[in-house]
């Protein structure tokens, strides 16, 4: 398995490299001119420069005004609204503090919004959600447009976040970028727990005081919520590109090893001599999805990555992912794929663990430029504090827990539990690395809702009590900015344990809580823009196959052709800002190319065979 799963892994960087060649050689070129034109603010106006320092003070305003010191910009997704983003307000200080030590000048150079999915999970607001990645992209580019800095550090931890500041920050590709985490909360209620109450709620068995006791047990206080998430998700992605200090993604906020780390990325940035855009290449990218298959990821990352690797001018497509997927061992149990949270990963040996099976099995690249230095060996090292100095020690060969980490030679399931569906009704991604074995192929009659809210009341109405295929269409990223539906999850989930054959089939997303049903999610193409979805009826049978990999509509051949779509359903985009919104609409592209709005300035699908 060893030999051909690293053969698989090469295979895929190779095809990944060569559609990618005149896409990732533009942008090296550019971003290699933008560095040899050095800090522009050497070459700016004096009113211009004037500007950029007059709320400097002492020596920092000596330095800038000279342009003796290097510039380091901070942007940051600080708000204390959000419990994981939180943690930041106290940043700043320190890593001025720290570049200060190092020889150079911090400075805040912009903030970028952070909205949290779990406040707007079955809100309208939720619809704001996917495109907040690309504003928060659009807003780091303004952070660091006024050319006054020579690094830039990146603070950002949740869902759309880390990629939007990602996506920012390689349009500047020519800077050394450092990302500073903020760590997880301490464990709270066990998750397990927390999905029973919702599913009593859901039927009625449960109040909601009860349900609100719950959720306030499990979210509880300062740093990341602790399931894995697309939040945690980015944060081991992030360590596994490189982008990270080593050891730093899980560190709890609050500690000092939390600080010591912060200060130490303050410093580090300073001297780093690879920008993000050099860090930031095929191998780097086949690394990231790699750690995601093998820990069973947020599927929120078949999207943020296609769209960061097309920042950085790389092609990578969804069938990279499966291929990857078929050989990647699954190595981690972390809710929702498991009964443990990320704090329990962390103890069990954690990244560093994690990156060292992989790297022995031959399933990472190791020869890559990181934030710490050239090669990726140097994560295999855990952080701490000896004597108050910040010391790395290599971090346990073997799993301390192997009921929550494992090794290749063990892994839970032979691989990464992520698919790609393709059949009549278009190409979807499924996760089934929580779904069991005996649910992961569904024959059914679809009932299909326009409306995540239908389905409820459908739902409380008892008209779901059968195998049904739940379809919920017009939820793709031109419709209205594809929300998460996780909220469906607790009535899917009664709905299977009363034995009946459930599945889900969706042009919108489930979230990085994908878990036990069986769920064929970023339907491409979308029912608002002609997909096949938009023509299917109630009552029409439903084939899912995650082991064959097909989604199929059993209608004769031609009828489905024939039929007129449905017509969009008939809602306002007005009210907590999805007016501002309708120019994302038009724009954004396809789920498969990343549901991103700069898709004209992408690489497009190469002819170079997948």
């Amino acid at each position: 398995m060893a030999q051909s799963a690293q053969h698989v892994v090469q295979q895929v960087t190779r095809r990944i490299a060569e559609r990618s060649a005149p896409s990732r050689t533009a942008y090296l070129e550019r971003i290699r001119a933008a560095a040899a034109v050095g800090p522009a603010r050497t070459e700016l106006p004096c009113s211009n420069l004037a500007h950029g320092f007059a709320a400097c003070s002492g020596e920092d305003r000596l330095a800038v005004r000279g342009a003796t010191k290097p510039g380091v910009a901070i942007v940051s997704a600080y708000n204390d609204m959000l419990s994981a983003h939180q943690p930041y307000a106290e940043f700043p200080a320190w890593i001025k503090d720290a570049v200060r030590e190092a020889g150079g000048v911090a400075q805040f150079a912009g903030g970028v919004p952070a909205m949290c999915d779990g406040i707007t999970q079955g809100r309208t607001g939720m619809e704001l959600s996917l495109f907040s990645r690309d504003v928060i992209a659009m807003a780091t580019g303004v952070a660091l447009s006024h050319e006054m800095f020579d690094a830039a550090l990146l603070l950002g931890v949740c869902d759309k976040i880390v990629p939007g500041l990602l996506i920012g920050a390689l349009a500047f590709g020519h800077l050394p970028t450092v990302l500073v985490p903020a760590g997880p909360m301490p464990s709270g209620l066990p998750n397990r727990e927390k999905s029973r109450i919702r599913q009593l709620f859901a039927e009625g068995k449960a109040s909601r005081e009860n349900l609100l006791e719950a959720e306030s047990a499990s979210y509880h206080s300062p740093g990341t919520c602790t399931f894995y998430g697309t939040a945690n998700s980015n944060q081991l992605v992030v360590e596994v590109m490189g982008l990270h200090l080593p050891g730093s993604s899980f560190v709890p906020p609050g500690t000092p090893l939390r600080k010591a780390l912060t200060e130490e990325a303050a410093r580090r940035v300073v001297g780093l001599d690879a920008p993000i855009g050099e860090i930031v290449d095929e191998r780097a990218i086949v690394n990231g999805v790699v750690a995601l298959l093998a820990t069973g990821g947020s599927t929120n990352h078949t999207l943020h990555l296609v769209a960061i690797a097309a920042a950085a001018g790389i092609e990578l497509s969804w069938d990279d992912f499966s291929d990857l997927s078929a050989v990647v061992p699954s190595l981690a149990k972390v809710y929702p794929n498991g009964s443990a949270d990320i704090n329990h990963f962390a103890a069990a040996g954690g990244v560093q663990t994690l990156v060292g099976e992989l790297l022995d099995a031959g399933l990472l690249h190791s020869d890559v430029k990181t934030v710490a230095g050239p090669g990726l060996d140097r994560y295999r090292q855990q952080p701490f504090l000896e004597d108050g100095e910040l010391v790395w020690r290599d971090a346990p060969r073997k799993s301390l827990d192997p009921d929550v980490l494992r090794g290749v030679d063990e892994p839970f399931a032979p691989d990464g539990g992520l698919r790609v569906l393709e059949g009549n009704l278009g190409r979807s991604v499924i996760k089934v690395s929580a779904v069991s074995a005996e649910h992961r192929a569904v024959t059914a009659p679809a009932r299909v809702f326009d409306d995540q809210h239908e389905f409820t009341a459908a739902f409380r109405n008892g008209e779901l009590d059968h195998d049904v295929v739940v379809v919920i269409r017009n939820q793709g990223p031109q419709a209205n900015g594809m929300p998460e539906l996780h909220g469906l999850t607790p009535a899917l989930g009664v709905l299977m344990d009363r034995g009946h054959q459930v599945a889900l089939v969706t042009d919108g997303r489930m979230s990085g809580a994908s878990g036990k049903i069986p769920a064929a999610i970023q339907l491409t193409p979308e029912a608002s823009a002609g997909g096949p979805l938009a023509r299917v009826r109630d009552g029409d049978v439903v084939r899912l196959d995650a082991d064959r990999g097909t989604l199929e509509l059993l209608v004769p051949d031609g009828e489905l052709d024939s039929r007129d779509s449905a017509p969009p359903a008939d809602r306002a985009p007005f009210g907590t800002g999805r007016e501002l919104f309708s120019a994302f609409r038009q724009a954004v592209g396809r789920a498969d190319r990343g549901a991103s709005v700069f898709t004209q300035l992408q690489p497009q699908p190469s002819d170079v065979p997948a």
